[in-house]
């Protein structure tokens, strides 16, 4: 068996944070089509109950993604990681933007651009974490 470490423990919990955040994103859409049609008013009871777990899951993936680029010797990664980190963090500061839109949002259509939005930025992130893991 492979030794456990503190890098990989944040790495696990980034990862679990991120699922978290992202995979919750997914099952809500999911969810609440369903929830609105049963009783239109349980939808907020459910954005309210997500929004509890979903907001501390991405901010404990921004804290230990920080924690992980202060173990990061940036400096001596090629340029390809270092653009793909850049735009990384470009792109959960997007995330994070459009997710603030969409749960403050009163309009339908600050509620649709800020959900999809965010959803696809939210991905494209954990895509890029995916790329920066690999290499």
């Amino acid at each position: 068996m492979l030794s456990p470490s503190l890098d990989t423990f944040r790495l696990f919990i980034h990862v679990v944070a991120a699922s978290v955040w992202v995979g919750g994103q997914i099952a809500i859409a999911g969810v609440v089509g369903p929830v609105r049609a049963h009783d239109p008013s349980a939808t907020r009871a459910v954005a309210y109950g997500f929004a509890r777990v979903a907001w501390p899951a991405f901010a404990l993936a921004v804290v230990t993604g920080i924690w992980s680029l202060l173990e990061t010797d940036v400096a001596n990664t090629s340029s390809k990681y270092q653009a793909t980190l850049m735009i990384k963090i470009l792109v959960v500061a997007f995330a994070g933007m459009f997710a603030a839109v969409h749960s403050m949002g009163k309009s339908k259509v600050a509620l649709a651009v800020g959900g999809a939005a965010g959803l696809v930025a939210s991905l494209l992130a954990m895509y890029l974490g995916v790329l920066l893991a690999g290499g």
